[in-house]
């Protein structure tokens, strides 16, 4: 028997469910990030005295910071996400760039975006 060169469509399905799954509470995720950074929902500090104020401005400055740097992170996860729902249309999900070889299921289902074969990213390095 040779050896398989693609997933079948049935797999591919089941592949583009576990995305889109992943995609929905990634888009969540980068929403609430977006809210974090534009919005500052806290107490204000108006009332407080001037030196409790600039530490808090501080401190909320350092967070939105992080809050873009994450958000920066998990839009990058979802174009990841979105290149990888592109490739099950053209049924090459799943397909190794390095080796052209499968990229086992296990790896897939826990980093469904993923284009290298476990071999292939150790090379890498």
């Amino acid at each position: 028997m040779s050896e398989k060169t693609r997933y079948s469509d049935a797999e591919l399905e089941e592949f583009k469910a576990i995305i889109l799954d992943k995609l929905e509470k990634a888009k969540q995720d980068y929403e609430l990030l977006k809210s974090a950074i534009t919005h500052s929902e806290s107490n204000d500090t108006e009332d407080t005295s001037p030196t409790f104020k600039v530490l808090e401005e501080g401190a909320a400055t350092l967070s939105k910071e992080e809050a873009g740097k994450l958000a920066q992170r998990q839009q990058k996860f979802i174009q990841s996400l979105q290149a990888a729902l592109i490739r099950i249309e053209n049924k090459t999900y799943g397909i190794c760039r390095e080796t052209g070889k499968l990229i086992p299921k296990d790896r897939l289902k826990a980093v469904p975006h993923a284009t290298l074969s476990i071999e292939a990213k150790q090379g890498q390095r």
